[in-house]
């Protein structure tokens, strides 16, 4: 059973987070590197470019990359700070299995690996073959995504494989492919350069993407107008020429009232919408009435604003719209999307210099990882695996029979819920933390804590990883080849810098491992990532995500390819839609009619309160890497939470005071951070932090029914001052 096998306490006193200081040699080591590495930042979907310094086998620090276009030597303090992971003193080092009592005990690869495949027969000869989950991170390489899905498949042979990108860019996929038949920025990051009005939502660009800040900025030197659109002012908001305080679930009544406003003063392409579009005479009906009045009331921002929205972006020449989870963490996420894709379309602005629309991938490969196969319902080249015809291409690729390949499983989510319901009793997870970054930790670690066998696969052991029976010790982003695409649609190549410490062995390795002790050795025989990708190729041609064009040796003449690449003699597509030609059946663009409706929970008289949640400069996703380089901590040493004067007088909250937050799931405490820049009906807070500090102990289980993404971004809470013993409790934790 997947239960702690020691008090939290215990663990984190063998396994951390324990914050490394220095880098191999110290701050004041002068030796010359062996070697420079030519690669890429492990963090988000900017994928920046990076020069790792190597001695003796360890990264000891990095230079500039002024080669790569996309950032141009530029980093943020995560990108700085990436290398101080390689020689972390809390890397797992060999296999472990769990020890009631005891924590983990060292042990072999073979035990390990037949323990695991041991309990993967047993489960799935007792249970049948669904009753063995997979649940995989979205930072791997295009390779590991790739094989990942076509392990889950044929040797596991599961439905039930899902990916943590189902927490991040699903809700922008589903849209997309709704509206475009292809899911992928429209346009490289250049193009915003030349845009004359931004239009940013949902995304706080300053501190999750802050290179993406570089070209905007670049665009309003050249005189381009920008609007923010968020329940806080965000640092880049604060410089804006126009903030609009969205309450949380609000977006699509905004865009609404936007889009009425630019028919209504017939600020509307009616050539490009009547030669290249469909949907338009429904969507245009069902904002006839939706005033910005109307959708002040829904939106919570005012129709004056509302008004000069439309002003901004109505007459300009060109323009680019950017969304993120702000607008797509939620139970209509789907619906938001495809509400700021109307206001795109609506003017005509895609598919030429300085107009666009892009989605700004959160993980670190969250675009790639999306499109070949590490999805539910998805196989590779972003094919449908409902879909007769893209099975049989697939089956063809992989040598199987199609009826062979499993149907659509579950969602992350959804494999939660079934763990904790009984029906899945076996998981796999690789790079994977749902009990910090899944909504309702309590219903998590209930659902883990049911499990008859977990193993895991990592390089840290993190607060779910505690939970496991075997514990096998992978790679690092440095440790391994690979690619990797950009939130552009810019495939980029990891290049392998360091060896694995210890016994630590590269992720393609163990999953084939795994699959030949099975006796499904067929299809998991690969000698090199570059043998994947060779595969990857075959599979993903024809698909709408065709890699079928790009090598490796491309990659690194071109410094990255833009898919789609069908040939090898293509260049690839840094701009889609330049012919207007668009991905669906009909070859037009779609329109969709959005009638708004309330985010499945609203604030009442008894949680009164707005709770949206968000990242934070200097930490990454759940913080499993972030929270252990000390340099990352110090910036940001714990979660606060964000509350207005106006409502913390109200509540008799001072600065740094001790708070509690409640919930219908739970309670958590933090010190707040009593700030003018959030709305006065809403409160922040960054969800990084598992224990007692996790923002997801509050946060609800409900899920767009298109996509599955949770709705982080709108709960009810109460808040409160601590009592003495929760604040007590609180700077305890805060101290760990």
């Amino acid at each position: 059973m997947a239960k702690l096998s020691l008090p939290m306490a215990e663990l984190i006193d063998q396994f951390g987070p324990h914050l490394n200081t220095s880098p191999p040699g110290g701050w004041a080591y002068q030796g010359q590197p062996d070697k420079l590495v030519a690669t890429h930042c492990c963090f988000c979907g900017q994928q920046c470019g990076i020069n790792l310094k190597v001695k003796n086998n360890k990264v000891i620090g990095f230079e500039p990359r002024e080669d790569f276009p996309f950032n141009r030597g530029k980093l943020c303090p995560k990108g700085i700070l990436r290398y101080m992971q390689n020689e972390h003193p809390d890397r797992l080092l060999y296999p472990m299995k769990r020890v009631e009592g005891k924590g983990f005990e060292r042990i072999s690869w073979d035990e390990a690996l037949n323990t695991t495949v041991r309990e993967i027969q047993r489960i799935q000869k007792t249970h049948g073959n669904d009753s063995f989950a997979m649940l995989s991170g979205v930072s791997l390489t295009n390779e590991k995504s790739y094989l990942v899905g076509k392990f889950a498949r044929l040797a596991l042979q599961t439905a039930n494989l899902d990916y943590n990108g189902r927490l991040c860019m699903v809700s922008a996929g589903a849209g997309n492919k709704k509206a475009f038949g292809i899911d992928r920025a429209a346009n490289s990051w250049d193009d915003i350069v030349l845009a004359d009005v931004i239009l940013v939502t949902g995304s706080n660009i300053a501190e999750c993407s802050p290179i993406t800040t570089d070209y905007i900025w670049r665009a309003r030197d050249r005189g381009a107008k920008l609007i923010m659109v968020d329940p806080r002012v965000t640092p880049l908001a604060r410089t804006a020429d126009l903030h609009l305080p969205v309450r949380p679930g609000g977006d699509s009544a905004l865009m609404n009232g936007i889009l009425h406003v630019l028919i209504e003063r017939g600020w509307t392409d009616e050539a490009f919408i009547a030669q290249y579009t469909s949907g338009w005479d429904d969507t245009k009906a069902a904002v006839a009435d939706y005033t910005p009045e109307k959708a002040a009331a829904d939106s919570g921002v005012s129709a004056e604003l509302i008004i000069k929205a439309a002003e901004l972006w109505g007459p300009a020449k060109t323009s680019f719209l950017l969304h993120a989870r702000g607008i797509e963490h939620q139970s209509k996420g789907v619906e938001n999307v495809l509400s700021c894709i109307n206001i795109v379309l609506a003017t005509g602005r895609l598919g030429r210099p300085g107009c666009g629309y892009g989605t700004i991938t959160g993980q670190g490969n969250g675009q790639g990882g999306r499109e070949h196969g590490h999805k539910c319902d998805q196989l590779p080249g972003n094919r449908d695996i409902t879909n007769p015809e893209h099975r049989k291409v697939i089956a063809e690729v992989w040598g199987v029979l199609e009826s062979e390949i499993p149907g659509k499983g579950l969602s992350a989510q959804e494999i939660m819920n079934a763990i904790h319901d009984g029906e899945i009793k076996g998981l796999l997870s690789l790079c994977f933390n749902p009990l910090v970054s899944l909504p309702d930790s309590h219903f998590t670690r209930e659902a883990l804590e049911r499990l008859e066998h977990y193993t895991v696969m990592d390089f840290f052991l993190s607060e779910t990883a505690q939970h496991a029976d075997i514990v096998l010790p992978s790679a690092l982003h440095e440790e391994d080849e690979g690619t990797s695409t950009s939130a552009e649609g810019r495939v980029i190549r990891i290049r392998k810098a360091v060896d694995p410490p210890g016994e630590a062995k590269a992720d393609w390795q163990i999953l084939q491992a795994i699959a030949q002790r099975l006796g499904r050795e067929k299809g998991f025989q690969f000698d090199s990532p570059e043998a994947i990708f060779t595969e990857l190729r075959r599979a993903s041609h024809g698909g709408t995500a065709d890699y079928g064009g790009i090598t490796y040796e491309k990659i690194e003449k071109n410094n990255g390819v833009f898919w789609p690449c069908p040939t090898e003699d293509h260049p690839g597509t840094p701009r889609l839609f330049e012919d207007h030609k668009f991905h669906t059946p009909d070859g037009k663009a779609h329109f969709h009619p959005i009638t708004y409706r309330p985010p499945a929970e609203v604030v009442d008289a008894e949680y009164p309160i707005w709770l949206t949640t968000g990242r934070v400069v200097s930490q990454y996703l759940s913080g499993t890497q972030t929270r252990r380089i000390a340099g990352l901590v110090k910036q940001y040493p714990q979660p606060h939470v964000e509350i207005h004067p106006t409502l913390a007088a109200r509540l008799g909250i001072s600065q740094s005071q001790w708070v509690t937050l409640e919930s219908r799931r739970g309670k958590a405490t933090f010190q707040a951070s009593v700030v003018k820049t959030i709305r006065d009906d809403t409160v922040f807070l960054p969800y990084h932090w598992g224990g007692g500090r996790s923002a997801n102990l509050l946060t609800a289980r409900n899920l767009d029914p298109i996509s599955k993404i949770p709705e982080f971004k709108v709960s009810a809470v109460r808040v409160r001052p601590a009592t003495p013993e929760e604040a007590a409790a609180g700077e305890k934790e805060a101290g760990s």
